[in-house]
């Protein structure tokens, strides 16, 4: 019935033009806008609408903030979480790297630790499953895993043992344990895992595991 009236009208049927709403910050504000949230980089939109209006007294909303915000480029996101490292931080793990960078047979009697476990009848990788809506219980759908004891690969028997500084590993109790059983420690500088390079090789292993035809089925 819209569409017969406007034919009757106007003589068209096409939709008419949706106005704008007016620009609510001039192209100085919006400099602004961008200037403080490069400042500090951690500022809210509605800090910056409160200053905004303090100086052009000219409210605007915390929304029209983001939208501006976005129309540069700029995005919310989750800041990446880092520790703070003194120069003796940064020092130390450069002497432990001097110290080792002509090893080359040595590292095969050296354990890094990650508290990762290949299992062979099942695997803890990011393995996702496409479904609709309700399948959740689909038989293909499922992974299904043994409760029970399954072999796995830890380490080699003797080794240099590497661990972090985390709390559970400089505990006292685990501390004597490794003494009374004679365990040799590789010695691992604070706050610096990034020397550890199992991190990114358990999941390359547990990707490649899963890809092998047919799939693994013992240790060896």
């Amino acid at each position: 019935m819209r569409i017969c009236d406007r034919w009757m009208q106007e003589g068209t049927t096409d939709r008419r033009g949706r106005s704008h709403p007016p620009q609510c910050t001039t192209s100085r504000e919006d400099r602004q806008i961008g200037r403080i949230a490069m400042t500090d980089h951690s500022v809210t939109s509605r800090t910056i609408a409160q200053h905004i209006e303090s100086v052009t007294h000219h409210s605007v909303p915390a929304i029209i903030i983001r939208r501006r915000l976005m129309q540069s480029g700029l995005s919310a996101r989750h800041p990446l979480l880092g520790l703070p490292l003194t120069q003796n931080h940064r020092r130390l793990p450069h002497k432990w790297c001097d110290e080792r960078k002509m090893w080359v047979a040595e590292w095969n009697e050296v354990i890094f630790t990650d508290e990762s476990r290949i299992c062979l009848q099942h695997h803890d990788g990011r393995i996702r499953v496409w479904r609709y809506r309700g399948e959740i219980m689909l038989n293909s759908c499922v992974m299904h895993r043994h409760t029970g004891p399954a072999p796995g690969i830890m380490g080699l028997a003797t080794a240099i043992f590497q661990q972090g500084n985390a709390q559970p590993h400089v505990a006292r109790i685990f501390q004597s344990f490794f003494v009374n059983h004679q365990i040799e420690f590789l010695p691992w500088q604070a706050r610096s895992p990034d020397l550890s390079p199992i991190e990114n090789i358990w999941s390359t292993v547990a990707q490649r595991l899963t890809q092998i035809t047919p799939p693994a089925a013992t240790p060896d």
